[in-house]
């Protein structure tokens, strides 16, 4: 066999290995969802009644089978909050064997980085969602109609406030893994601030009601959070330049 074509062998039984592998990871992360899925079926009325006891009305349903699809929001709810740390470790797992020592130390914290930015977006797009949403959607009314709220519509409006704050809450965390490749600098966000505020706002007002109010006090926390993490990045980018410094000595 010449070398080439053990070189390419070679190349195909790792490629196979690392497919195994990933393939064995994401089994791994999808028996831990389908686990934690059933815990949150078994579950499902004490999780239902946390979210419902903070409303001042009372949830309706409209069909036979709203009632199933209650118990699969919040068990799918409970598995993927979950799960997302488990995902996230075997992401890490995966890549391990291409980073140096100092690598694995470095990125293994953003692991319970990610999963506790997440709960604290999820938390306060809540808070946000039931102390000023609701009541400011509430106060239109105004006696004017017969209020019938129902499950779905609620549940919908709900996820479409809190999901994007849990994901706009991974920004520090991105821009500090972004920073630590190179791909990003403190330099250019300071540059794009005022593009990144713009943005900001046209999320907040994207998923808030028309009211300027409520669109300026969820714009806000999430340009303290873009300022959080332009001062991450210059951290990360600190570290990175001195090692860099450290090599071109040694050499």
């Amino acid at each position: 066999m010449s070398e080439e074509k053990q070189y390419e062998n070679e190349k195909e039984m790792n490629l196979v290995g690392h497919l195994s592998e990933l393939r064995n990871r994401l089994i791994v992360t999808a028996v831990i969802f389908v686990a934690l899925f059933f815990v949150g079926f078994i579950y499902v009325k004490d999780i239902y009644y946390f979210f419902a006891k903070d409303l001042g009305f009372t949830l309706s349903i409209t069909g036979l089978t709203d009632t199933v699809s209650v118990y699969i929001t919040m068990a799918g709810l409970v598995a993927i909050i979950g799960t997302l740390p488990i995902l996230c470790l075997q992401i890490w797992l995966f890549i391990r064997p291409g980073l140096t020592k100092t690598e694995q130390k470095a990125s293994l914290p953003y692991i319970p980085a990610v999963f506790l930015l997440f709960i604290g977006g999820l938390t306060f797009g809540y808070v946000v969602f039931i102390n000023l949403i609701v009541p400011f959607l509430l106060s239109l009314n105004e006696g004017m109609f017969n209020e019938i709220f129902t499950y779905d519509r609620y549940f919908k409006l709900l996820f479409r406030v809190i999901v994007p704050f849990a994901v706009l809450f991974e920004i520090p965390v991105i821009t500090m893994f972004l920073t630590s490749l190179g791909i990003l600098t403190p330099a250019f966000m300071h540059k794009t601030r005022k593009y990144a505020y713009l943005i900001l706002v046209i999320i907040g007002a994207v998923i808030t009601p028309p009211d300027f109010v409520l669109q300026i006090v969820v714009a806000i926390p999430l340009i303290i959070l873009y300022e959080i993490s332009i001062y991450l990045s210059k951290i990360v980018y600190r570290r990175k330049l001195k090692k860099y410094e450290q090599f071109m000595e040694n050499e």
